[in-house]
């Protein structure tokens, strides 16, 4: 799941903001940095009823750090039991109607109180990310934050701006369509974006009324957790926001069968998705929003203008590792162009520095963990041994370090048929394959069953809105890499999701309950 901004470009970090850092203002320099990083307070407890509790079992769970191996913290590993507490409690404040049935003014007044005191603890946030998910500070400090911020004002300022309609009747009735928040939502995260993606579910769920129980991935849980704590400080009600980190096997499970959970929203594998599908079924038939996996194409056509294509062709594949559901992964380049293109791309990479994630220059940090780091070095070997040319990369890197590494990797001589053209790599890959009419080029685009992004890169306007209507894709980028702002809905086609849609005010729709109020007045 990108988190491009509005221009597709990559927002470099300036400057942190005062107080971004737990000691006050900081330059951005990797000594200052790393200092601060051994000042952070891990939050390791869940967060069940407004406060920080251990699991019920007393288990915990050892967190890493992706960069070197080395251990963080221990945290709170929670089960069943956790799941049923966190729900009660944040049922118990849906019927109390402490945050449910309090004034949208209210509501707003707390949210936008929320987002002030995230954005005062941007650089402890920022660095929870970095630490867990091995995020270049860069991009978490220069880009996350900001967004993450910027996305839960948003939904605040949209909260007292969801109008209800009266229809029109005879005089002897009024009709009147209004929304209702659905209840308890349960939240299920990714761990490539942690605190954004939290923003980007809690924004809407809390602005239209709701109760959460949040479960952040068990490799990224802290900045969750930190989150509930700042939320709390901020004045939500106990009970309103619960965070439940621990094995998502056993938590996603139990909240995807639960009776008193209302909805359950997604964002990961389409494997996992699958499986909330089946626990409503088979239960309360509790909505369901997923978004999940990707395999997106970008086009570049032969008029293109190559070199500003490529300033997105490169951020497109290799932002955030590849570790991106959006990532376009497949660059399907006019045959005309096919090695200026891929020239041009090499040598754009020589800007991307592979390194300690605390480093502000490094542009690519390590796999979130050692499996992802074999299973994607497994995939590079899957693409040579099917026939695929390595242009560049391929290889672990920085092993010394403890880190899981991998060195920004180009494939050429790709076909569409190919296995690291059709699965979900998930890491710095990139495949080109060449084509040569626009219908092919749509074609090899569409052919995938994924359908969440994509992108193409034309001067003529004809072209741009003949393909971008031709992709079946939930979002299509013309000229850049950009998923818009958070003004767009954000989705996908096809396996990349389910009825959902992230930002926007179809986000506040989703998580409403639509009711019609038929009234006998004469």
């Amino acid at each position: 799941m990108a988190r491009m901004g509005t221009g597709g470009g990559k927002r470099r970090a300036g400057k942190p903001a005062a107080g971004a850092f737990p000691e006050g203002t900081l330059p951005l320099e990797a000594k200052a940095i790393r200092e601060a990083s051994k000042k952070l307070r891990f939050p390791t407890k869940a967060f069940i009823q407004g406060r920080a509790v251990a699991a019920a079992s007393g288990k915990t769970f050892l967190a890493e750090s992706p960069a070197n191996g080395k251990p963080l913290a221990r945290i709170a590993e929670c089960g069943v039991e956790d799941v049923e507490r966190a729900v009660r409690a944040a049922r118990r404040a849906f019927e109390q109607g402490v945050w449910s049935r309090r004034p949208p003014a209210e509501r707003k007044h707390v949210l936008l109180r929320f987002a002030e005191l995230v954005e005062r603890r941007a650089g402890e946030l920022a660095l929870l990310d970095t630490l867990e998910a091995g995020k270049p500070v860069a991009d978490t400090l220069g880009i996350d934050l900001p967004d993450t911020v910027h996305c839960l004002r948003w939904h605040a300022e949209a909260v007292d701006k969801l109008n209800d309609q009266v229809t029109p009747t005879g005089p002897s009735h009024v009709a009147m369509i209004v929304r209702e928040p659905l209840g308890v939502v349960a939240a299920v995260l990714p761990w490539n974006f942690p605190v954004q993606m939290a923003a980007w579910k809690l924004g809407p769920i809390l602005a239209t009324g709701n109760s959460v129980v949040l479960k952040p991935a068990r490799r990224t849980s802290m900045s969750a957790l930190r989150l509930a704590e700042l939320a709390a400080e901020a004045g939500l009600p106990e009970g309103v926001l619960n965070v439940i980190p621990g094995p998502g096997s056993v938590i996603g499970e139990a909240l995807g069968r639960h009776a008193e959970v209302d909805a359950v929203t997604f964002t990961g594998s389409t494997e996992v998705g699958r499986l909330f599908l089946r626990y409503a079924a088979e239960s309360n038939l509790k909505r369901v929003m997923l978004e999940l996996g990707g395999k997106s194409p970008q086009i570049v056509f032969a008029d293109a203008d190559l070199d500003a294509a490529v300033r997105h062709i490169v951020p497109a594949a290799y932002w955030n590792m590849g570790e991106n559901c959006s990532a376009n992964s497949r660059l399907i380049v006019h045959r005309s162009v096919h090695d200026a293109v891929v020239t041009k791309v090499k040598a754009a990479l020589r800007e991307w520095p592979v390194g300690d994630p605390l480093d502000p220059a490094v542009r690519i940090g390590p796999m979130i963990e050692r499996a992802h780091l074999e299973k994607v070095l497994a995939y590079i070997e899957t693409g040579t041994r099917e026939g695929a040319e390595l242009a560049l990369g391929g290889r672990r890197v920085l092993a010394e370090t403890g880190g899981w590494y991998v060195e920004p990797t180009l494939f050429v001589k790709v076909t569409n048929r190919m296995t690291i053209a059709q699965e979900e790599i998930f890491g710095p890959v990139l495949a080109v394959i060449p084509f040569e009419t626009e219908a092919e080029a749509v074609a090899i685009a569409n052919d995938t069953v994924y359908g969440l992004h994509a992108s193409l890169h034309t001067k003529d306007i004809g072209t741009a809105h003949r393909v971008a209507r031709a992709l079946r894709a939930g979002t299509v980028s013309v000229n850049c890499y950009s998923e818009g702002d958070i003004t767009t809905p954000f989705g996908g086609f096809k396996r990349s999701g389910f009825v959902g849609r992230d930002k926007s005010m179809y986000a506040h729709f989703q998580y409403t309950e639509l009711k019609t109020v038929w009234m006998q007045v004469g």
